[in-house]
């Protein structure tokens, strides 16, 4: 039977388990390099079966939080090389997120200039910046004409991740980021072809996965998206459909995997999307996200509902996540209070089960 700790083989890669370390924001990253520290903290978490990056920006413009780190820049490249290496050299597989913040960025990252997003809604809530939290802004609405710089800021962003070292990217399209700012109706009122009807919020997201598949082969591709998240104020008007359309068009492009997060992440519940039906219109492969336990991963994965499952917090306090799932251990307790910025402290010095024998 198969089950979280069982092992999956994609393409031409096999997964030695199941499990899959979601992205995290961890704020980091001074000055947008990668740095050691953080080569030591994904080098701990190697014995998951993959390992999916905090966001990566693609471009200046699309920074949106202090201390997040780029990759666009020979800087950028080699600041993730030390990652790269440290998962490898322990056996383990890591792909890179690509993030564009959009709407939800702030001037003060812009030199004053205003954040773009693909209409000039404002969305309610506050952007963090390295004064503070600052109320967000009305964003600038992207130009038609400027459209194919950001198509081309993914590719680059793609082409610099493997020169990195990554097994592959990951295109995030969730949580009220640019591409979900595309896709959804709440933040997209556009009238040109990337605006109006379903087909057409979803092009953008279209085209940047045809140019980084054409870049680094679909193979190495998967796309996140959040079909019922509000974070970041997001809501569709019709998000089963929009998302059952999103999975159908990603589908012939032969990515591998769509990684969807299932739940609000404001703590919300909302059932209101069927995430099954997404999973039924994607004929590739799919990671399931959302609070789950060892116990939920374990029977989603044996009724056939994903074929991953990915874990945040738990691995964020967990580096040893896997040996404590196979041993049925209990999970150390994750300090909150060192989830954005800082030091080692909450980051890489939770202690395995092997230090607290």
């Amino acid at each position: 039977m198969k089950y979280l700790l069982s092992p999956i083989t994609i393409d031409s890669t096999t997964y030695p388990n199941r499990l899959v370390m979601a992205p995290m924001t961890r704020n980091r990253a001074p000055e947008g390099i990668p740095t050691a520290l953080m080569a030591k903290y994904y080098g701990q978490r190697a014995s998951a079966g993959l390992i999916i990056t905090e966001g990566a920006q693609i471009s200046q413009q699309a920074v949106g939080y202090p201390a997040t780190p780029g990759i666009y820049s020979d800087a950028h490249i080699a600041g993730w090389q030390s990652v790269t290496q440290a998962v490898h050299q322990k056996g383990g597989h890591i792909f890179c997120q690509l993030w564009h913040c959009g709407r939800v960025s702030h001037p003060d990252y812009h030199e004053g200039n205003l954040p773009v997003a693909p209409s000039a809604v404002q969305p309610q809530g506050q952007a963090f910046t390295y004064e503070g939290l600052k109320d967000f802004v009305t964003p600038r609405a992207l130009k038609l004409e400027e459209i194919p710089q950001i198509i081309e800021q993914y590719r680059h962003a793609a082409a610099c991740a493997i020169q990195a070292g990554f097994d592959g990217i990951e295109i995030h399209a969730a949580n009220g980021y640019l591409l979900d700012q595309f896709l959804r109706s709440g933040s997209n009122n556009r009238d040109d072809i990337y605006g109006g009807s379903i087909e057409n919020r979803a092009r953008l997201l279209q085209e940047v996965c045809a140019a980084v598949c054409n870049e680094i082969g679909a193979k190495n591709v998967g796309v996140r998206i959040s079909p019922v998240n509000t974070f970041n104020d997001m809501h569709d008007a019709n998000p089963q459909s929009l998302f059952n359309h999103v999975a159908n068009m990603l589908s012939p492009m032969g990515i591998n995997y769509l990684h969807v997060v299932e739940v609000d992440m404001t703590g919300n519940t909302d059932t209101s999307v069927d995430m099954q039906q997404i999973h039924q219109h994607f004929n590739g492969h799919y990671i399931a996200n959302g609070s789950y336990t060892k116990e939920s991963g374990d029977n989603t994965i044996a009724a056939g509902d994903a074929d991953m499952v990915a874990y945040g917090i738990p691995y964020l306090a967990n580096p040893d996540l896997v040996e404590r799932f196979q041993k049925n251990s209990p999970l150390n307790e994750a300090d909150q209070s060192t989830f954005y910025g800082g030091d080692e402290h909450g980051y890489t010095d939770y202690p395995t089960l092997k230090e607290n024998t």
